[in-house]
C-alpha cells in the first residue's frame, strides 16, 4: 500500500484525492496538511511513501517546503501538484527536488501512475518536461529567460507581478525587504528588464500573467 500525505490548502482538493484515491488498491491518502509547517510536523511523526505537494499555498510556498522535506526527508518522493502549467514550473521543481510535476487538471489515471512510479523510485516526466530537460542536457535550451530562473527568483516574479509589494512579499517568504529587493534586481537583470511595469508586460507576453 503507497501511503499518500497530501499537502493542499484547499479542504475540496484534498478531499477529491481522497475519494479518487478510494478507488484504488494499493493508494490511500494517510495524511492531510494545510501549510509547509503541518506538513513537516506531520512527516515527523509517521512515514509516508509519497507526498503529493502543492506548489502555491499561503505562507510558505510548496517549493520552500520541498527543500525543507529534503534536508529532512533526502530520499523521500515528492510529486508536485499546481495550477501552473508544467512548461512554467515543472524544470525548477525538478531542479529543486522534486521526483515529478503534475497539472492539477492532470487526468486520474495519470496521477495514480505518477504516483506508483514516484513510490517505486521513478521520475514522473510528461514528455513535454523530458524534452525540455533533454535541451538543456544537449546545450539546445531554447527555453525562455523566466524559465532559467532559480526558484527563488520565479517565486518573485510571479508574486511581483501579481501585485504584492515587497514588503508583502518579504512577509510571506520570511525574508528580509532588502533580500526580496536583491532577488528582484537579480531577476531583472537575467530578464533583461529594468522595471516592474517592463516586468508585468513581459509576464503578459508569455503567458504567465493571465
Amino acid at each position: 500500500m503507497i501511503g499518500v500525505l497530501v499537502v493542499d490548502d484547499h479542504a475540496i482538493f484534498r478531499s477529491g484525492l481522497k475519494r479518487l484515491f478510494s478507488d484504488e488498491a494499493d493508494i490511500r491518502v494517510e495524511g492531510e496538511a494545510r501549510s509547509s509547517a503541518e506538513a513537516l510536523g506531520k512527516l515527523r511523526e509517521r512515514h509516508y511513501d509519497v507526498v503529493l505537494l502543492d506548489i502555491s499555498m499561503e505562507g510558505r510556498s510548496g517549493l520552500d517546503a520541498l527543500a525543507s522535506i529534503r534536508a529532512e526527508h533526502p530520499d523521500l518522493p515528492v510529486l508536485m501538484l499546481s495550477m501552473y502549467p508544467e512548461e512554467q514550473y515543472a524544470v525548477i521543481a525538478l531542479k529543486s527536488g522534486a521526483n515529478g510535476y503534475a497539472s492539477k487538471d492532470i487526468e486520474a489515471d495519470d496521477l495514480t501512475r505518477a504516483i506508483r512510479e514516484v513510490a517505486r523510485g521513478g521520475k514522473y516526466l510528461t514528455p513535454r518536461v523530458s524534452q525540455a530537460i533533454l535541451a538543456q542536457m544537449d546545450g539546445h535550451d531554447g527555453r525562455p529567460l523566466h524559465q532559467k530562473l532559480s526558484s527563488r527568483e520565479y517565486e518573485i516574479l510571479l508574486l511581483i507581478v501579481g501585485g504584492a509589494s515587497l514588503t508583502e512579499i518579504g512577509e510571506k517568504m520570511l525574508v528580509s525587504v532588502k533580500t526580496v529587493s536583491t532577488y528582484r534586481s537579480r531577476l531583472l537583470t537575467k530578464l533583461g528588464l529594468s522595471s516592474n511595469a517592463e516586468l508585468v508586460r513581459y509576464a503578459l507576453q508569455h503567458g504567465i500573467l493571465r
